[in-house]
């Protein structure tokens, strides 16, 4: 096809033909033969679509915020000539990347390497690749685009970054319910809630009365009490933080709470106001991996308020921790926090991101014995964290 310059040039030149001999210009005549000419020539260079192959890799498809991850396109000629002019246009996400090669010879092998985007969480598609051929002057273009398996769409999973933190100690020797662990019916493990069967689960565990009456084949939720149980409560409200880059903080943090818990095989649960994020149960071997992955996909919230993340804590007896991360925005609904705070042991709020003019603010009221850690950067959480796990 032709480029703009392309049309301008055939417009161009064919005006100038029909002028020059209205009119009697002869060298307007071969001007614009000229530019006829050049315009031929432009979609004979094009015209033969070059046989080239065409890989994508991504290494590592999964990365976490600010590390590096890397693209490489390998392309093989596969054609008998050699090929000059090519490009290879790579999407990723809103943004084109241009990748120039360098002229490839018959069976030649090139392979372009550049930077992925990684300064944001999320799923970043890339693709499809397209490979341009223009000629010497751009007035033609021939496009290619690569299909599955050949240079298609992929996609890059940017996740939270994380420190290393230790699980917070909590009094998790006793029942949620029920009788002591020794006297259970299956050791240390006790009734939590009622869910949906899914492939795999015991039948034995199966609530026949609410599978009745809903309709639906409802099982026996059990956890393991003698097991730190960590709950987590992410404020994902785009009015409870200062900036965007406040919130990455907040899900970096929550991330790093999670996941000290979800690696040594604790259950954790993750709940924003939006709903219910992440659930696992100590038992699954790729828990970690897999909270990591769903919270690169958290994004903020247009909700007006917290209240809705601490309904359904309220609606069962419950041990362990409790921790809430908010930012030094807006404060509407955290005060919900006071009705279930008491069904853990222990209960911290994390509130990220703010200058030194947030100081001069008062905290949200949330109880005197609840302990308000300030975290203006992720380095930071580790020593402030250490310090009320020993408290």
């Amino acid at each position: 096809m032709l480029s703009p310059t392309g049309w301008g040039a055939l417009v161009g030149g064919g005006g100038l033909v029909g002028a020059g001999y209205a009119f009697g210009y002869p060298e307007a005549v071969v001007l614009g033969v000229g530019c006829l000419l050049a315009v031929t020539v432009a979609l004979v260079w094009t015209g033969r679509p070059p046989r080239l192959a065409a890989r994508r890799r991504v290494t590592p498809r999964k990365v976490a915020r600010g590390d590096r991850a890397e693209g490489a396109v390998t392309l093989t000629h596969t054609g008998g000539r050699t090929r000059r002019g090519l490009e290879v246009v790579d999407r990723c996400g809103e943004r084109p990347l241009v990748l120039r090669v360098p002229p490839l010879a018959a069976g030649a092998e090139h392979t372009v390497r550049y930077a992925l985007p990684t300064e944001r969480r999320g799923r970043i598609a890339l693709g499809p690749l397209r490979l341009e051929r223009t000629d010497p002057l751009g007035l033609a273009r021939r496009v290619r685009v690569f299909g599955p398996g050949e240079g298609g769409t992929d996609a890059l999973l940017v996740r939270p970054r994380v420190c290393p933190l230790p699980v917070l100690p909590s009094g998790t020797a006793h029942h949620v319910e029920g009788p002591t662990s020794d006297t259970a019916d299956e050791g240390s493990l006790t009734f939590h809630a009622l869910r949906e069967y899914v492939l795999g689960d015991d039948l034995r565990r199966v609530h026949w009365r609410s599978t009745a009456r809903t309709g639906t084949l409802m099982v026996k939720h059990l956890v393991d009490v003698s097991l730190p149980h960590t709950t987590l409560v992410l404020d994902t409200r785009r009015s409870a933080y200062r900036s965007e880059d406040d919130f990455e903080l907040a899900v970096d943090s929550a991330a790093s709470v999670a996941f000290a818990a979800a690696r040594s095989h604790f259950p954790v649960e993750v709940l924003s106001e939006t709903g219910t994020v992440l659930r696992t149960d100590g038992t699954g071997g790729d828990d970690a991996e897999a909270l990591l992955d769903r919270l690169a996909l958290v994004r903020r919230s247009e909700h007006a308020s917290a209240a809705g993340a601490f309904d359904s804590l309220g609606q069962a007896r419950r041990r362990g921790s409790l921790t809430v991360v908010t930012g030094t925005g807006d404060a509407t609904g955290l005060s919900a926090l006071e009705r279930v705070r008491r069904r853990f042991d222990r209960t911290v709020v994390l509130r990220t991101g703010g200058g030194a003019e947030d100081d001069r603010h008062e905290p949200p009221a949330l109880g005197s014995d609840v302990p308000q850690l300030r975290v203006r950067a992720l380095d930071s959480l580790p020593a402030a964290w250490r310090r009320e796990a020993v408290r």
